[in-house]
C-alpha cells in the first residue's frame, strides 16, 4: 500500500502549468512540523508536491504560501536526464486529495475560525 497522509503550510504559493497535452499540473511544497524535535534537528519537514487536472487548478486558485492544507495522496519516484546529461531523482507526493484546515476567515488582521474547517475535494468532486 502506497498511501500518504500530511497537513503542513505553503512555503510558497503553488505553481501552475500546462503539459504539452494541455493538462493542469500544480506544483508546491509544503512544511509539515515535527512532533519531537531532537536538539540540532529542524523543525519541520519539507515535502515537494504535484497534484494534477481539476485539483491541482483548485489548489493553485484557492492556496497561498502560510496557508494550511491537508493531503492525501502517494509517494512517487521520478528520474530525469537535465541539460548536461545528469540523471537526476526525486521524491514526491501526488496529491489525490486536498482539504482545507485551520481558520479560511481574517478580520482586522485576526483568523476568525469556520465552523466546518474539513472541506474536503478530489478530482472526481470538483465542479470542472
Amino acid at each position: 500500500m502506497n498511501k500518504v497522509i500530511q497537513k503542513g503550510r505553503f512555503t510558497a504559493d503553488p505553481e501552475l502549468r500546462q503539459t504539452a497535452n494541455q493538462k493542469s499540473v500544480s506544483n508546491f511544497t509544503i512544511a509539515v512540523n515535527r512532533r519531537f524535535k531532537q536538539e540540532g534537528q529542524p523543525d519541520a519537514d519539507f515535502f515537494r508536491c504535484v497534484a494534477w487536472g481539476g485539483l491541482g487548478e483548485f489548489i493553485h486558485k484557492n492556496f497561498k504560501k502560510g496557508q494550511e492544507i491537508l493531503i492525501v495522496g502517494r509517494l512517487e519516484n521520478r528520474t530525469w536526464q537535465d541539460q548536461n546529461g545528469t540523471t537526476r531523482y526525486t521524491t514526491e507526493i501526488t496529491v489525490e486529495e486536498a482539504y482545507f484546515t485551520g481558520s479560511k476567515k481574517v478580520k482586522d488582521g485576526e483568523q476568525i475560525p469556520d465552523n466546518d474547517d474539513s472541506t474536503v475535494f478530489g478530482d472526481d468532486d470538483l465542479p470542472f
